[in-house]
């Protein structure tokens, strides 16, 4: 790595620092110093790709969903989100710079084993009524809008501090089987804590969704630029409204236990071009 390199990590762990500040839920230890999320090319996980220098940003995207590129014109990385369903094997994204030719950056994803829970709740969480089903399908077709975001000015920072403390009772990916019917996979972290408890923004950003849904229950949606997004649910109380702009620390809500659930926690989403992936990346543990 050149020196000129060092300094401008150096120069952006200092930029991640977090100021202290009274009005916020509680104190987070400074991140580590290096570029976030941390890269786990595995279905979940983020693809740290070089795309090398440039006098300006490059674009880049895949499946028409358009990644987050940060960096410099020394050298700009794509961070792309890689779906839970994605097979493992090659993979690619499409990049243009400047007038150039449309080219391809192509990258291995790995393969990832998750573990497996089985609960059981209401039948009618399970097995949707038809108001329930054409309710699910309205709040759907709302969610796809709202992950569809990708806003300027793109994040100065990406390491995140955890949105509330508690244990983490459920892992991302892990393979769900409600009343002995296999569901998608955990696409977030869920951290128990007692209802109640304030929730923390990880990052400066704007809420962009705020709502009551059969699944999620009551839940805030934070974009944080560039497709970067974050997402809480089952909270016992939102203390947002929409377009309001939040820094680190500042209090969105409370956990709850809404929705589909077993008992009080936060469910704690981060989404990448519109992918959701593993929040452990974002944070020091």
């Amino acid at each position: 790595m050149t020196m000129q390199r060092r300094r401008l990590l150096a120069g952006l762990a200092g930029a991640l620092a977090l100021p202290a500040t009274a009005s916020r839920a509680w104190a987070a230890s400074p991140p580590a110093p290096d570029l976030f999320p941390r890269a786990l090319q595995v279905p979940g996980g983020v693809a740290r790709l070089s795309l090398g220098p440039s006098p300006t940003r490059p674009a880049a995207s895949h499946e028409g969903a358009p990644i987050l590129v940060i960096g410099d014109p020394i050298e700009w990385t794509a961070l792309v989100g890689i779906a839970l369903a994605q097979a493992p094997g090659q993979a690619s994204i499409d990049v243009t710079s400047g007038g150039e030719p449309k080219r391809r950056v192509a990258y291995t994803v790995a393969p990832k084993k998750y573990s497996e829970q089985r609960l059981t709740v209401a039948p009618g969480k399970v097995e949707l009524s038809p108001e329930d089903l054409a309710r699910y399908q309205r709040e759907a077709a709302h969610a796809k809008e709202v992950m569809a975001t990708f806003s300027q000015p793109l994040p100065d920072r990406l390491h995140m501090t955890v949105p509330v403390p508690g244990r983490r009772s459920s892992s991302f990916g892990l393979r769900r089987v409600f009343n002995g019917q296999s569901r998608n996979p955990h696409s977030g972290m869920d951290i128990a804590a007692a209802t109640g408890t304030p929730i923390a923004a990880p990052l400066p950003g704007r809420v962009i969704d705020v709502g009551d849904y059969f699944f999620n229950g009551n839940t805030v949606w934070l974009d944080h630029g560039g497709g970067l997004l974050t997402m809480y649910c089952h909270l016992h109380r939102t203390d947002v409204q929409l377009g309001d702009r939040l820094e680190v620390g500042d209090v969105l809500g409370q956990v709850g236990a809404t929705g589909r659930v077993t008992g009080p926690h936060l469910h704690w989403g981060v989404m990448l071009n519109r992918t959701m992936v593993d929040p452990a990346l974002f944070i020091d543990a």
